[in-house]
């Protein structure tokens, strides 16, 4: 089979994380490899749009909050609300307290339980307030809070992906992607984002960096803590504990981002 080649990865990223149209040509292992390396910068195209919208309406006379919620709504939208989807579907069998094939039965379900319209709606309450508060700060602030969340949110992805994480069913999305990574590319692939987060930082004053390097930190801190407890519970990773771990870690930025 001929080596993977960075376009392979780019399709791959793009066809299987946004609803972007694009043509996935490869979905062996070695272009799940590609893609997972590749999913920050799908968030990047993502966080670009969402913060694209919310800066329309904030020149057309929008306040804050209805920005807020164009920001949140745009990644929904680029998903097809998967990762929400996964969040609940997660949330619900967390919650169920059953063993890991009840719940992963739970999680496989159509219907949304308690646990997952709580979570839903806790989660984008804060997601919709934290951008609020950063776009009453400043436009660029929501903006560059925008993009550096759904960033983030993918980059938990990646090192979800790396070697050594399990799948808990051998079928679905969760299967294709887990233990794809290399340990020193997740590695690569965080410094970057970190890296390019402080640099935004700098726009914002002294402490901007610090600021950055710290959502980077503590976002993917939550989405680490959420993967070691489904990954314990569970056997393993699936499509909807990836949706969960996006979540988590864009709200985890977001939060960190509103703040000072």
């Amino acid at each position: 089979m001929p080596g993977i080649s960075p376009l392979d990865g780019l399709r791959f990223a793009f066809g299987t994380l946004t609803v972007i149209p694009v043509r996935v040509t490869r979905w062996d292992r070695e272009a799940a490899r590609g893609g997972m390396l590749c999913a920050p910068l799908a968030g990047l195209a993502v966080g670009t749009a969402a913060a694209g919208l919310g800066l329309v309406l904030l020149f057309l006379g929008a306040g804050a909050p209805l920005a807020a919620v164009a920001t949140v709504a745009v990644p929904a939208a680029l998903t097809r609300g998967l990762h929400l989807d996964g969040l609940a579907d997660t949330a619900d069998g967390l919650g169920s307290g059953k063993p890991a094939e009840d719940a992963l039965r739970i999680m496989k379900q159509s219907d949304i339980g308690p646990f997952g319209v709580i979570t839903l709606v806790l989660v984008l309450l804060a997601q919709v307030a934290a951008l609020a508060q950063a776009y009453d700060a400043s436009w660029a602030r929501g903006a560059c809070a925008a993009v550096v969340s759904a960033t983030l949110a993918r980059l938990a992805l990646t090192l979800a992906a790396r070697a050594g994480v399990p799948a808990a069913r051998p079928e679905g999305l969760g299967a294709a992607v887990a233990g794809v990574v290399p340990p020193r590319g997740a590695v690569v692939a965080a410094v970057a984002v970190a890296g390019a987060a402080a640099a935004a930082g700098a726009l914002f004053g002294p402490y901007g960096p610090v600021r950055m390097v710290l959502a980077v930190v503590l976002s993917l801190a939550a989405a680490e803590a959420l993967l070691r407890h489904c990954t314990r519970r569970f056997g393993g990773v699936t499509g909807d504990v990836f949706g969960g771990l996006a979540e988590t870690a864009a709200t985890t930025a977001l939060v960190v981002l509103s703040l000072g």
